[in-house]
């Protein structure tokens, strides 16, 4: 594996997140990672750009010396994604480069990875909102790549925090779900350590996304997209006002 720079950039949180990652791995010297990761709320979008600048200038480097833009693609917030989506695409239109979409469940893991250096299986839970999680189960394989990876052990899913599976062995839980949901994620009971900081950040989304690239797994920037996993989020007008329509139907059956 030849040296690797990347950009990445995660806004499906809270956060706005922006890393340069840049790794020789012929050479014993740790990889470089110069990051932002800033509590923007929902405005990450007038700070993506900027951060990006500023991250880019203090590992002296420019845009057109990434071999590739990594985002989180999801799931996450809906408009969170679409932010990192559209301007991982558009910095990568204008460089030339291609894209690593990178999962934030998966970049959860990696920071379950970071924090404790001998985990082997990470149960990620996020807070979905709408009184749901966004879940998924990671195995770290030792065996994996040159030295080692994640293999998925649940797909990414969407259920309500009670339907959340623990694993059949010894596991961590990553993400804030716990927190937001507290007895009613029945999973983390059974963990060995609650890591609710575990949360994606671009500094994951780069290293997952440097291993993906040596696998072959960038793609053209028009390809890129986000995934919500939750394909609905808000219902129509004519949803709303038969829900009103039958709540004031039940309500004057009540009365009478």
């Amino acid at each position: 594996m030849s040296s690797i720079t990347l950009l990445a950039l995660d806004t499906s949180t809270e956060f706005c997140s922006v890393a340069v990652y840049r790794h020789d791995p012929a050479s014993d010297a740790p990889a470089l990672v110069v990051e932002r990761h800033l509590d923007t709320g929902p405005v990450s979008s007038t700070h993506i750009l900027p951060a990006a600048r500023d991250v880019l200038r203090e590992a002296g480097l420019a845009l057109a010396d990434c071999d590739a833009i990594a985002f989180g693609a999801g799931p996450g917030s809906f408009t969170g994604l679409r932010t990192a989506c559209g301007v991982a695409q558009g910095l990568a239109f204008g460089a030339g480069l291609p894209v690593v979409p990178v999962g934030t469940l998966l970049a959860c893991a990696e920071a379950a990875r970071a924090a404790r250096v001998d985990t082997q299986r990470v149960l990620v839970a996020l807070d979905a909102r709408m009184n749901e999680a966004y879940w998924a189960d990671y195995v770290w394989d030792d065996a994996a790549g040159d030295s080692g990876d994640w293999r998925e052990s649940q797909a990414p899913s969407l259920d309500a925090a009670e339907l959340v599976r623990a694993p059949d062995t010894p596991f961590v839980v990553a993400g804030n779900a716990a927190v937001a949901f507290g007895d009613r994620l029945i999973a983390a009971q059974q963990a060995q350590a609650v890591l609710a900081d575990a949360m994606p950040r671009a500094r994951y989304v780069a290293t997952l996304a440097a291993r993906a690239f040596a696998r072959g797994e960038a793609i053209p920037a028009d390809q890129a997209m986000p995934v919500y996993i939750r394909n609905k989020v808000a219902q129509t007008t004519a949803e709303r006002e038969a829900i009103k329509q039958a709540a004031a139907q039940a309500g004057g059956k009540e009365a009478s």
